[in-house]
């Protein structure tokens, strides 16, 4: 009897020993499993395509050139041709894109910080122009009556955009969701226009400029073509990256960027990538 009194004893015991090992059931998920994390520490690169909107602010962009045009001119000194409000505005325009981009990432725990280099070939920019004619009911010091039309065209495209950032990021198991902010520079072919049509005679107009006999007409026009003018800027987004299998990882992200030389020109755009850690 005593022997079973001990056996039972010690059994009791044992189970109980196991029983305290055993993980704790809440919600369907046990304390005692722990989910694999990520290392996203090391150099990694990777392709992207994405779409873009590229919004160029044109106002202003050719109002010096129409003046170095008609610079001593009588019909801008009494005219104020150069001064006219030409509203080139604000144009928009889309296009696609495709990339690389590569990088080093340092992780402390959950917290991942980065550099990273990112370049897109593409086609963004914009083409805005406009005219604006006027004719005078008084003569000029010259003794003529003026009839004048000023036009001024001016298109950016960008075909080549790369970006200098650092990164902050949160590791959530395999997903790493990240903002960034950086230096950005683009190489682009710059075009600009003005067309001065003056049209005079000894009477009031407004002409139409026959090819004989008054009115006379005179035609001025400068263009200024800028290829592969580098741009500066600056840019700043927000992404994720996404762990497949080992070390590959799929990516999705947001980017702005701003060049303000020569033209304002902002560009959004958003990518799909796929990358791989090493």
């Amino acid at each position: 009897m005593r022997r079973f009194l001990l056996a039972m004893a010690m059994c009791g015991m044992t189970a109980g020993a196991q029983a305290a090992d055993l993980p704790i059931l809440r919600g369907g998920f046990t304390d005692g499993l722990t989910s694999s994390r990520v290392n996203w520490s090391g150099f990694y690169v990777g392709g992207q395509g994405g779409y873009g909107s590229s919004d160029v602010r044109f106002a202003g962009s050719n109002q010096a050139m129409t003046a170095l045009l008609l610079n001593n001119t009588v019909i801008d000194r009494e005219g104020g041709v150069s001064q006219w409000p030409l509203n080139l505005g604000k144009s928009t325009a889309q296009s696609s894109a495709f990339g690389f981009f590569t990088g080093y990432n340092w992780q402390w725990d959950d917290v991942v910080v980065g550099a990273e280099a990112s370049y897109m070939h593409g086609s963004f920019g914009a083409t805005s122009s406009a005219s604006m004619r006027r004719f005078f009911t008084q003569p000029f010091s010259d003794s003529f009556f003026h009839d004048i039309t000023s036009s001024a065209s001016s298109s950016i495209s960008i075909s080549d955009m790369a970006t200098l950032r650092g990164r902050a990021a949160y590791a959530f198991g395999s997903f790493l969701p990240y903002a960034f902010a950086g230096i950005a520079l683009g190489n682009a072919d710059i075009t600009r226009n003005v067309t001065v049509v003056d049209r005079f005679a000894l009477f009031p107009g407004p002409f139409a400029c026959p090819a004989v006999a008054p009115p006379f007409c005179s035609t001025l026009t400068l263009t200024n073509a800028q290829h592969n003018r580098l741009l500066y800027g600056y840019s700043f987004g927000v992404g994720t990256d996404v762990n497949l299998v080992g070390g590959l990882f799929m990516r999705a992200e947001w980017e702005y960027v701003r060049f303000t030389s020569v033209l304002d020109t902002s560009i959004n755009t958003v990518r799909l990538g796929l990358g791989y850690k090493f």
